[in-house]
């Protein structure tokens, strides 16, 4: 770990600062044993002092070795927060803003980093690829750790990458195709392993839904997975509910994890209450395991020292920094992130879509009728009252749905452009808008469902089989 200059330390929450203070502790005892020089022991010292100090002033405990802080700063809204705070956390999306989320106070209260034009152009530069415009547009908007991914693969070092999906319904909806869309990408420019977790098991704990049913979805949403064009050669599908008993090794650093991880540092981390059963406080280290490369031997030759790059939606942060906290603990390197903003319902940005309720959804199994209804009768409008009002004064498109769907799925950024220009101007009616957002998602959408017809059970028992992929690690 290197080392922590004093003025650093205020950034730093109370489980980093206890493993500073550890980590600092254990090179002044390896000083001490080499009978380095004195003033070398006394500046070790005097940081070490200083860590415990303000390990104290962050917590208001003590430092203990080998009890780590017992009060998590939580990442979500805490009970001082204010009506017009959103509330993040990996299971609810709420917001009073018809714009949706404020995602910049969200990259303060969640201490990532916001993906700014600089590291967009070296994406650029390092992968000779244009930018996938979910970057351009700022759709993946914040990161963590994202130039050290870069700097590893300068240096012709590996890295793999990770993502998933909880398995709640059987049809997933447009939303659910954002990470897999821009992961393909990353796979595609950089060429590295991917790895994808179908948590049936967290849908097992958190609704109404029986192990073999939970299971069932798993499978079901793995077609559609696999109907984004993934690389069988390339990519490892696995579900909990299987591969956890065929992996001893992934079984082990869920384990580790899980020592790592105090009840306390959950309940603040997740809003667990001592009313939820036990399934729900260890399930965090599950999803947690995929970020080490050690819980897939068959894929890296179990080598403990490849980093992981997880593109997800923000929501799903709390279970990576608790796993970027307990990383170095365990001997691995902290996974990095890109997170995305999240998908709208039909009826506003106030909420994610939900696949429980249909109207707020453009699901994948949708007719070029239903696409059309949904859109017509459902999509939240920017417009104004009347056609004369609207004209006069024009739309809004920082609220208007149809207008957003299209920042996602209308690749050509100049047409973007000239919608926007026109709504905004009130040249374009909301009809029109919305008839353009119906002609972009009908076809798209026919084009996957054929995509997923071709999916055959063998298809999916391969890219689901731990296997040796395209890589010698």
């Amino acid at each position: 770990m290197a080392n922590v200059q004093i003025g650093d330390c205020c950034s730093l929450n109370p489980l980093e600062l206890y493993e500073q203070v550890t980590a600092q502790g254990e090179k002044v005892r390896a000083l001490k044993t080499e009978k380095a020089p004195k003033d070398e022991i006394d500046d070790a010292v005097k940081l070490l002092l200083s860590l415990k100090l303000s390990y104290k002033t962050s917590t208001g405990q003590e430092y203990k070795a080998g009890s780590p802080p017992t009060d998590f700063t939580p990442v979500s809204n805490g009970p001082g927060s204010t009506e017009d705070d959103d509330f993040v956390d990996p299971w609810t999306v709420q917001t009073s803003n018809a714009k949706g989320v404020d995602y910049d106070k969200l990259i303060v209260r969640f201490g990532s980093s916001k993906i700014d034009k600089d590291l967009i152009n070296r994406i650029e530069r390092v992968t000779g690829h244009k930018p996938h415009h979910f970057l351009r547009r700022g759709i993946f908007f914040s990161h963590r750790d994202m130039n050290q991914i870069l700097d590893a693969y300068e240096n012709k070092k590996p890295f793999y990458l990770y993502t998933g999906r909880g398995p709640s319904s059987e049809a997933m909806h447009v939303g659910h195709l954002i990470p897999f869309i821009f992961t393909k990408w990353l796979q595609e420019v950089f060429n590295v392993p991917l790895v994808i977790q179908l948590t049936d098991d967290e849908k097992y704990l958190w609704k109404d839904l029986t192990v073999e049913k939970a299971y069932q979805y798993a499978i079901e949403n793995v077609k559609d997975i696999i109907a984004c064009g993934f690389d069988v050669n390339k990519t490892f599908i696995f579900s909990d509910l299987h591969y956890l008993g065929q992996s001893p090794e992934f079984y082990k650093n869920i384990v580790k994890i899980q020592k790592h991880v105090t009840f306390n540092q959950v309940k603040g981390i997740f809003g667990f209450t001592d009313s939820d059963c036990i399934g729900k406080i260890s399930f965090p280290a599950i999803q947690a395991a995929p970020s080490f490369s050690t819980s897939f031997p068959h894929i890296f030759n179990s080598k403990k020292d490849i980093q992981c790059l997880i593109p997800c939606a923000i929501d799903q942060d709390p279970y990576f920094r608790m796993t970027r906290d307990v990383a170095p603990r365990i001997g691995y390197p902290k996974p990095a992130l890109l997170h995305s903003i999240f998908f709208p319902a039909l009826q506003g940005a106030q909420t994610k879509m939900s696949a429980s309720d249909p109207n707020s959804s453009i699901f994948l199994t949708d007719t070029p009728k239903q696409i059309k209804t949904k859109i017509n009768k459902h999509a939240f409008s920017g417009g104004k009252d009347t056609v004369e009002e609207h004209r006069k004064y024009g739309g809004n498109c920082d609220v208007d749905v149809s207008y957003m769907y299209l920042t996602f799925f209308l690749e050509d950024d100049d047409k973007l452009e000239q919608i926007k220009q026109a709504y905004t101007s009130g040249a374009l009616l909301t009809g029109e808008l919305k008839k353009t957002l119906i002609e972009t998602l009908q076809p798209m959408i026919a084009t996957h469902q054929q995509r997923r017809k071709q999916i055959t059970e063998e298809m999916v028992k391969e890219f689901m089989t731990p296997r040796k992929l395209a890589f010698d690690f």
